[in-house]
């Protein structure tokens, strides 16, 4: 038996980082906000506390802060002539689960898009021509432009305080930032963290060979700050278990220390843990969300939480899954291309090197993701592609810190994976490696998407979600190239020797690569691309909206997590301006 309960302005299904920030600026206004959370409430004072927090075991090895993939997972596969297999391990990409999502283990590379990143189809077409695009690559413009999501970005930036030099203030170019990106209004919230020693090695080769480095932007203040919600942050402390770790300075951005603190006495807020929603009420007729349907994951009872504005914040696989198990919107179909839920699945395109330097000492373990050297000279459209026959780029950074104890030992190819040589050779280079990696984009291919399995199913019988996915011959032709590019900065840097890594020619899922998912509801102009409108409101439920990087039209070269703050902010901007005085469409189709 179903149990009702009463009325609410607002549920946010999902308390990560944009469903909190949602919860939190709909508070304000004045609304009263119920927060539907699948996993554990997470709370830094009772978590992230030294010394168990510095446990690279639990969190690292055993995925502490994970989904647990027994209560639910997705099926995945290479092609459409595959059979999708569910993944009973994470390992390529790692959702979260539990308040602050994802963004509580993320490494805290924190970015902006480039202006010609949110006009893409337009932009490759004027500079080299419609019939230049590849026919099965299904990119699209945004919606939005940078002008108009930069004062969102500025406020993400600020509730997060990140640490940065700004390349471009206010179309100043400065020298030492990233001269490539948009024009900002501010500076970052707080200075560049210091860089590591490989870091400066990177940075010397790289002004020798004519490149513009600078500093890694990190989502996690470099001094004492004080957030746009009042909450006082510590400064990072180059512990060196940022990925897959809480952050025991409260430095790293995420919901616990930065949203929840000035939400939880919120009086119009309240936070259900073990919630687990299956589906959405959806009255067809009158292109509306009624409520949300939801097990209680303590109790196994059931309930239906109606509301008049229902926010879809959770990771890409379930924001899909969830609009597809509820029969909203038209699921994609590949071989027709009609369809709009689940197309435009994309990820990122990694690819590391690393060199040795016997005659360097450095200093691995204290660091941080954000003591890194970065060239964004091959990002998007900052190169021209005559010739090269792909599209795209991404960034390149490098350094020699944060390296924990279990995951940080480089050695050489060729080195036992273990025994007595292993640990001679660990001792010998634990000191003496430089890190590199390529951030590179995915633009949207008609054969990755996401849909519902045939087969299999989660706890509660429902479908899993489906992942179709493969690297194409432009992704990995951009790759390559970025790899290349690496190899000049590794040469100018002298080294013993280097290694480097390209991406294997099938997909595979086991070993970690980036938690950078996107797409599968996506935003567009018109219905007939698009799950969402440019406010991140379905087109098939005004009350219906969709947050986080699942609404991303394509991938450019760096990370989501910026991009899907402003996003969030700016929906929220128009959400409380506009739509909560006249509820309806915001974007006539």
């Amino acid at each position: 038996m179903v149990t009702k309960l009463k009325d609410v302005d607002v549920v946010t299904i999902g308390v990560g980082m944009t469903g909190a920030m949602l919860a939190k600026e709909f508070t304000l206004a004045g609304l009263t906000v119920v927060g539907l959370e699948r996993g554990p409430d997470r709370r830094p004072h009772e978590e992230a506390v030294l010394p168990r927090i510095r446990d690279e075991l639990k969190y690292v090895q055993r995925m502490e802060l994970m989904q647990d993939n027994s209560i639910d997972t997705i099926t995945f596969r290479n092609s459409s002539e595959q059979t999708g297999l569910p993944i009973r391990r994470w390992g390529a990409f790692l959702p979260g689960e539990g308040v602050g999502g994802t963004l509580n283990h993320w490494g805290g590379m924190h970015w902006r898009y480039l202006p010609s990143d949110f006009k893409l189809r337009t932009a490759l077409t004027e500079r080299y021509g419609a019939n230049a695009i590849p026919a099965d690559m299904t990119i699209q413009d945004w919606p939005v432009s940078y002008e108009e999501l930069e004062p969102f970005y500025d406020k993400f930036d600020k509730m997060c305080g990140v640490a940065g030099k700004a390349g471009n203030l206010k179309g100043q170019k400065i020298d030492g930032g990233n001269v490539f990106e948009g024009p900002r209004n501010n500076e970052y919230p707080t200075p560049a963290l210091k860089s590591s020693a490989g870091a400066v090695m990177m940075i010397e080769a790289a002004k020798s060979l004519g490149y513009h480095p600078f500093p890694a932007p990190f989502g996690a203040a470099s001094a004492p700050y004080k957030n746009i919600y009042g909450i006082q942050l510590g400064a990072c402390e180059y512990c060196g278990f940022c990925g897959r770790n809480s952050c025991e300075a409260n430095a790293k951005a995420s919901a616990p220390t930065h949203i929840m603190p000035a939400l939880r006495d919120e009086a119009k807020f309240e936070l259900r843990t073990r919630a687990f929603v299956t589906k959405l009420l959806y009255d067809k007729a009158g292109k509306k969300v009624t409520g949300v349907l939801y097990t209680d994951m303590k109790t196994g009872e059931e309930y239906e939480q109606p509301a008049n504005i229902v926010i879809l914040s959770s990771f890409v696989f379930s924001n899909a899954h969830t609009m597809l198990y509820s029969g909203i919107g038209q699921p994609y179909d590949p071989v027709t291309g009609r369809g709009q839920v689940g197309r435009n699945y994309c990820y990122q395109f990694e690819a590391p090197a690393i060199a040795f330097f016997e005659n360097k000492n450095l200093n691995p373990f204290m660091g941080a993701p954000g003591d890194r050297a970065v060239i964004d000279d091959f990002n998007g459209e900052n190169f021209d592609h005559t010739g090269l026959k792909f599209f795209g780029g991404g960034y390149i950074v490098g350094g020699s810190g944060a390296a924990p104890p279990i995951g940080g030992r480089d050695v050489p190819e060729g080195t036992p994976r273990w025994g007595s040589e292993w640990k001679k050779q660990t001792v010998k280079w634990y000191y003496h490696a430089v890190d590199f990696n390529t951030q590179g984009s995915v633009y949207a291919n008609r054969a990755n998407y996401l849909d519902l399995d045939p087969t299999y199913k989660d706890a509660l019988g429902r479908p899993l979600g489906r992942l179709t996915y493969n690297g194409t011959d432009n992704d990995h032709a951009m790759s390559r190239y970025l790899l290349t590019k690496v190899e000049t900065i590794i040469k100018a840097m002298n080294p013993s020797s280097y290694e480097l890594s390209p991406r294997p020619r099938n997909f595979t899922v086991v070993p970690y690569q980036s938690t950078h998912n996107t797409g599968g509801t996506i935003m567009g102009s018109t219905p007939g691309n698009s799950v969402v409108n440019r406010y991140l409101q379905s087109w098939d439920a005004h009350n219906l909206f969709i947050m986080g990087a699942s609404t991303f039209p394509q991938q450019p070269g760096y990370n989501p997590t910026g991009t899907a703050g402003a996003m969030a902010y700016w929906a929220s901007d128009k959400i409380v301006k506009d739509y909560i005085k006249n509820p309806g469409p915001l974007v006539q189709a």
